[in-house]
């Protein structure tokens, strides 16, 4: 065979192989775009339809005007950034103590209390949706708790009053997923160079100097990622004021920005125009905190 003849067989079984490898993909690239870029893209156009059920036409802007003049979207954009705001830096701060704490060899049952932490975010969420609910009733455990110890003489209306609900909300989420974010970091922990904090034990650092200037630095890429999908989450927060707070309340206190699609789409009337510019309200703000997390990683990285 001739060099020319053996050029354009390798060149026609290149040619084979690149479209094996495409027949192969070719079905989850189908699934990927029928189930995720055709909703993606049929949402994005349904934000600018108006009209309620099935009856809806062209609105241009009508819909992103109406969400300056929509109280009940002001507060569940309220809601979700104060959730934001407080219960992310709460529980990413116990996630790095707690992997901290539990990254020492040293500890007894360390195994036994990684497992207690991390079991909440598999808990089933309608499950302890419903005791955090019983917990903090005017009659529940807590309450019983805090008056035995003579903390408070009369019940708190935990689930009665819009500060309190939100602190219950706080609560809840933080203990559901503190230990997954635990688990990120005790990875990379553990992926740290014991000579490092060998060093530093030698050259007489403190405890506390060894966890700020060594452990923590050493964990930005994590504690970004971590910080990044906890604001992703928070910013869809739904399941649980829609399940411990009765779909929001009190008066809305609860209310978030998911919460108030579904309620838009599925328990009011049908408005699926306006529902879709409430959620890409979620898709810009998860975009900008996003795009500031990284820059701010990255002016301090430099």
């Amino acid at each position: 065979m001739t060099k020319r003849g053996v050029v354009v067989a390798q060149s026609g079984y290149a040619r084979s192989e690149q479209v094996n490898g495409w027949l192969f993909v070719m079905p989850a690239l189908v699934l990927l775009g029928v189930f995720m870029i055709y909703p993606i893209l049929w949402s994005l156009w349904m934000s600018f339809q108006v009209g309620r059920g099935m009856n809806f036409s062209f609105g241009g802007f009508t819909n992103i005007l109406r969400l300056t003049q929509d109280p009940i979207f002001l507060r569940a954009l309220g809601n979700t950034l104060i959730f934001l705001a407080i219960q992310v830096p709460i529980m990413l701060v116990l996630a790095l103590l707690f992997a901290n704490a539990l990254n020492d060899s040293r500890l007894w049952g360390r195994n036994w209390f990684r497992t207690a932490i991390f079991l909440p975010c598999v808990t089933s969420l309608v499950a302890y949706s419903v005791v955090f609910k019983s917990m903090f009733a005017q009659d529940g455990i807590m309450n019983q708790m805090l008056m035995a110890l003579h903390i408070i003489q009369d019940p708190i209306p935990w689930l009665a009053d819009p500060f309190w609900a939100k602190v219950v909300i706080i609560g809840a989420i933080t203990w559901r997923w503190t230990g997954y974010n635990m688990i990120f970091y005790l990875a990379a922990m553990q992926n740290i160079d014991r000579s490092i904090y060998e060093a530093a034990k030698i050259d007489g650092v403190p405890a506390w100097a060894r966890f700020w200037y060594i452990t923590v630095p050493m964990l930005r890429p994590v504690i970004l990622f971590t910080t990044v999908i906890s604001t992703i989450g928070t910013l869809q927060l739904f399941d649980e004021p829609n399940l411990i707070t009765n779909q929001g309340g009190p008066s809305d206190s609860t209310l978030t920005l998911s919460l108030y699609i579904y309620n838009l789409s599925f328990r009011f009337m049908p408005s699926f125009g306006y529902a879709s510019t409430v959620s890409y309200v979620i898709v810009v703000l998860v975009g900008i905190l996003t795009f500031i997390q990284f820059l701010a990683a990255r002016e301090r990285r430099s």
